[in-house]
């Protein structure tokens, strides 16, 4: 089981680093936002820092999981939320990375609970 959540945890990082880079104009330009990139660029972060420490030290595994992704939903969550009152970017590609990361935090979240 420790393999399945440093998947979910390494998957969600990396989704978030290109969205980092996306963000600021790396990758493809165009889609520009410092606030996005800023938060996008700490989850990233954080879920990599979760996965390593499920590697130094593999009993905490779980516990290392769930905050690592609880804290990517929530984060994420206040994208959603900054998204639906205007502030954050409003573009299509924004909308549907959204909707499916909140998809598959709230299941990697499932998935680690039940280990």
């Amino acid at each position: 089981m420790r393999g399945t959540i440093r998947s979910f945890l390494l998957f969600g990082a990396a989704t978030f680093l290109v969205a980092s880079l996306i963000h600021s104009g790396v990758l493809i330009a165009g889609y520009e936002h410092q606030k996005a990139r800023i938060a996008e660029g700490v989850i990233a972060l954080v879920l990599l820092t979760a996965a390593v420490s499920t590697w130094i030290r593999p009993a905490s595994t779980p516990t290392a999981g769930l905050a690592g992704q609880a804290f990517a939903l929530l984060g994420t969550l206040i994208g959603v939320f900054t998204i639906a009152v205007g502030v954050g970017p409003r573009t299509a590609p924004d909308i549907v990375y959204h909707i499916a990361i909140v998809v598959i935090l709230i299941w990697g979240l499932v998935i680690t609970k039940r280990t």
